[in-house]
């Protein structure tokens, strides 16, 4: 019988430190990753990709303050960036996993889901927005933006300018779970979660509408895992294992770990926030709600015996 995966895939594994941000180049980095993928494909896994949008909605960001310092063109609402960003790296993985699945003799539907998610419009990270989007502006073109948006700006600790900041509330519930693992489950591939997710919360009864906000996508991850029952989740970085004192001369990889070595490791600061953290607290998540591994690693190593850090319940 088969099993069904999530995989996260992170943003930059689209779009890599160094690069112009091309289609050509994205393209590119899609089908390599996508070539991975089959490995699952041939252990019986029926799978649902997740991605991250950072370096594509900052990309976003820049060419709509552009368009508005310009010609005038009205600011686009995060959520609708948000939105954007699902729609054309969806179309990427879609296209760019169709062309290897055809080179691999295999033949699945692919379907990519604009997905909503709801957040507690009383989530506390509302109170403090803190995660930078989108691109930096002196002081006064800051004061200008936040007078005529109501945003929150804050001065970059590097002294690089000045970044709008938005709140990253929990994820609640994923909107089309159900139609998103019975396409799965069927045997066909499902992109969905883009970015965390467009968020969304009800202004009043019946009624929900987007907000600007920024979920984080490994936990927005977790959560669809757990809310389609996965067998297994996948959560892609650019390293081969989760490492202890990284990149100093102590470093340590881990095989595995349980989730509550795991938390210990996350209390000491052994895991850097924006970076290691965010996929340790999804693991943990996960592995929490539904007794089942996580896995941690890189692309390559997708689908290899002992691949990767697993994250279990004990």
């Amino acid at each position: 019988m088969s099993k069904l995966a999530v995989v996260a895939f992170g943003g930059n594994a689209l779009l890599r430190a160094g690069q112009k941000g091309t289609i050509s180049e994205q393209e590119e980095n899609a089908f390599d990753a996508s070539k991975n993928l089959v490995k699952l494909i041939r252990k019986d896994y029926n799978l649902v990709l997740t991605h991250g949008n950072g370096p594509q909605v900052g990309n976003i960001f820049l060419a709509n303050a552009a368009g508005h310092k310009m010609y005038g063109i009205p600011d686009m609402p995060l959520d609708v960036s948000v939105a954007y960003s699902q729609g054309f790296i969806g179309y990427m993985l879609e296209q760019q996993l169709r062309n290897v699945l055809m080179m691999e003799d295999l033949d699945r539907d692919i379907i990519s889901i604009i997905t909503q998610v709801l957040v507690n419009k009383d989530d506390p990270a509302f109170r403090n927005p803190s995660k930078p989007v989108g691109p930096y502006y002196t002081k006064a073109e800051a004061d200008q933006a936040r007078d005529e948006t109501d945003s929150v700006f804050k001065e970059d600790p590097a002294g690089r300018g000045w970044r709008k900041v938005v709140a990253s509330p929990k994820p609640m519930m994923i909107f089309n779970r159900v139609s998103i693992e019975r396409i799965a489950r069927e045997g066909h591939i499902v992109i969905a979660v883009g970015g965390g997710g467009i968020p969304c919360f009800f202004v009043e009864e019946n009624k929900i509408q987007g907000i600007d906000a920024v979920i984080d996508k490994d936990l927005a991850s977790a959560l669809l895992a757990t809310q389609i029952r996965a067998d297994r989740f996948f959560i892609l970085t650019d390293i081969p294992k989760v490492c202890l004192n990284f990149n100093t001369p102590q470093q340590e990889t881990i095989d595995r770990m349980s989730i509550a070595r795991a938390q210990h490791y996350l209390d000491e600061g052994q895991f850097a926030e924006g970076s290691m953290a965010p996929k340790i607290r999804a693991a943990i998540s996960f592995v929490e709600r539904t007794g089942k591994d996580t896995i941690i690693t890189d692309t390559t190593l997708l689908g290899v015996d002992n691949g990767g850090t697993r994250i279990t319940i004990v």
